[in-house]
This record gives C-alpha cells, sequence and structure tokens, in this order.
C-alpha cells in the first residue's frame, strides 16, 4: 500500500475517533465546565504526547522560523478552538454543531487557494459541496429544524479556527516531521489554555466531575481522539494537502449519529442514513484526482 493511501486511511480513522469523540464530549459536558473540560484534556494528551517524544531520539527544537509557524497551531487550533468548540457544543444543538463543523471543509479549501496556491480542483469542489449536502440532508430533514443561536456562532468560530491551523500545519510539515508538529503544538496550546482556565475559574463557573467514570472517559478521549488522532491528521495534511485532509471532516458528524443511537438512544432517521452516504461519496470523488497527483511528491 502507497504512503498516500496509508496516509488516507488514517485520516479515515481519525475522522471515525472524532465523530465518537463528538459524543463522549457532549456526555462528559454534563458534569464539567467547558473550558476546564477543554484544558483537563489538553493536559492529558500534552502528557501521552511527552511520553512518546522520549521514544524518539530524533525530536529537535524547533528553529526560529518554525516557533511563529508552532504558534498559530497553538492559538488557532488548541486555544481557540477548543474554547469555541465545547463553549459551542455546551449551548448548541448536535444537529447545528455537525452542520457547522461541516463547513470547515469549504472554507479550507478556499484558504488553502488563497495563502498556499493548492490546486482547486473540480473534484475537490464537487466533494466539499457533496458532503456539505450530506450533512445539511442530516440536520434539516430530522424534524429538529434549525435555529441560530449563541452556540452556533461559538461553533462557527470553531470551524474558522480549525480551518486556519490547518494552513499552518501544511507549511511548518515541509520543514519540521508531523509527529514533531502534534508533540509541540499541542504542549505549546495546553500552556496558552491556562490563562482561558484560570479566567473561567475567577468568574466562578468552573465545574469538575466527582465521577470516577468521567474521568476515565476524559483520559481515554484524550489519548485517543486527541493524542493518537493528532499524530495520524497531522501526517495526513502534510502527505495530501489541507484541502484534501479537510474533506474527512464531514465524516464525524455521521458517526457521531450513529454512535448516539446505540449509546445514547438517539433515533436514526431514513434522512440520515442518505445523507451519510453524501458525505462518504464527497470523501472519494474528492480525493480522485490527488492520489495520481502527489506519486510525484513524495518528498513533501
Amino acid at each position: 500500500m502507497s504512503e498516500e493511501r496509508i496516509s488516507l486511511l488514517r485520516l479515515f480513522s481519525v475522522s471515525i475517533l472524532w465523530g465518537i469523540n463528538f459524543v463522549i464530549s457532549s456526555y462528559l459536558l454534563q458534569d464539567f465546565s467547558p473550558i476546564f473540560l477543554s484544558f483537563a484534556r489538553l493536559v492529558v494528551t500534552s502528557i501521552f504526547l511527552l511520553v512518546v517524544a522520549l521514544t524518539w531520539r530524533n525530536l529537535r527544537l524547533p528553529t526560529k522560523k518554525e516557533w511563529p509557524l508552532l504558534a498559530g497551531i497553538g492559538i488557532f487550533g488548541t486555544l481557540l478552538n477548543q474554547t469555541f468548540f465545547f463553549t459551542g457544543l455546551k449551548y448548541s444543538t448536535a444537529a447545528n454543531a455537525a452542520l457547522i463543523i461541516a463547513l470547515a471543509p469549504l472554507a479550507t479549501v478556499l484558504l488553502a487557494r488563497m495563502f498556499l496556491r493548492e490546486q482547486l480542483t473540480v473534484f475537490k469542489i464537487a466533494g466539499a459541496f457533496m458532503g456539505l449536502a450530506g450533512v445539511s440532508i442530516i440536520v434539516l430533514f430530522t424534524g429538529k429544524g434549525f435555529a441560530i443561536s449563541a452556540g452556533d456562532i461559538y461553533l462557527l468560530f470553531a470551524m474558522l479556527t480549525l480551518s486556519i491551523s490547518l494552513l499552518f500545519v501544511r507549511s511548518l510539515s515541509v520543514s519540521m516531521p508531523s509527529y514533531a508538529v502534534t508533540i509541540f503544538s499541542t504542549v505549546f496550546g495546553s500552556f496558552l489554555m491556562i490563562p482561558a482556565a484560570a479566567f473561567e475559574g475567577l468568574r466562578g463557573q468552573t465545574v469538575i466531575s466527582h465521577n470516577l467514570m468521567f474521568w476515565l472517559l476524559l483520559i481515554a478521549a484524550g489519548i485517543a481522539a486527541q493524542g493518537l488522532a493528532g499524530f495520524w491528521w497531522n501526517q495526513g495534511v502534510a502527505r495530501v494537502g489541507a484541502s484534501t485532509a479537510s474533506m474527512f471532516m464531514n465524516i464525524p458528524p455521521f458517526v457521531a449519529l450513529i454512535v448516539a443511537h446505540f449509546v445514547l438512544g438517539d433515533a436514526v432517521f431514513a434522512s440520515q442514513v442518505i445523507g451519510g452516504v453524501l458525505i462518504l461519496l464527497g470523501v472519494a470523488v474528492s480525493n480522485r484526482k490527488s492520489l495520481p497527483r502527489l506519486r510525484h511528491v513524495k518528498g513533501v
């Protein structure tokens, strides 16, 4: 199996993990406040990554030119994204969250074209719109309706900051291995979360669970959905490009609906199945032209 196909398989696995993580995060917010939950998970992820880093003797410190890019990932991909995401998830519906986060592929394609000069192919555009159409069907035809709330606005910012962070990952991966990008950006982002967590505490809004099961779920999510998935995601972005990798963001909402059905007992509608098929087709279509072209840039 080629390195490109392995990267795509890992990106697909990440999308599955993130879909499950969506349900776990919603469940954890029943007993944690948004900022503390984000901070605690990042601390768990950072500890995991630092332990892994000890096994790599060739891990080097970033150069002066790489630090600003790492700062960009930490600020947009960790501090802002995590804050907006968990706050939005607390005050919005799962359906609206799925639709808004699914706009990330469209935003990333346009941003990658504007700032990174990535090729904007017909297949990438078609795949992005197919995925968006699939998520729209899932959300708009389940009888739950659609309304804009403060939580939706937070999720919109979460989607935009995630898309922006992918551009920094793509640029930094040219000179730094993807695993190093994951380690440094996550640890750096954890330190950036300290003021946000402290501010939440000063406002008297911090909620900490006393249930061991919730903490075990938090640790598992921090290691798998953020630590392991972070390695695979950044490696995939480095290999196939930001706009192509972003297409896999369409899959987690569909996975979340399925997992929520079996774990939380939520109903699954025919429209959700149809929308899920469109999402998977969108990912397949968006990658149709990328594989042949990438065979000539294996050094990326």
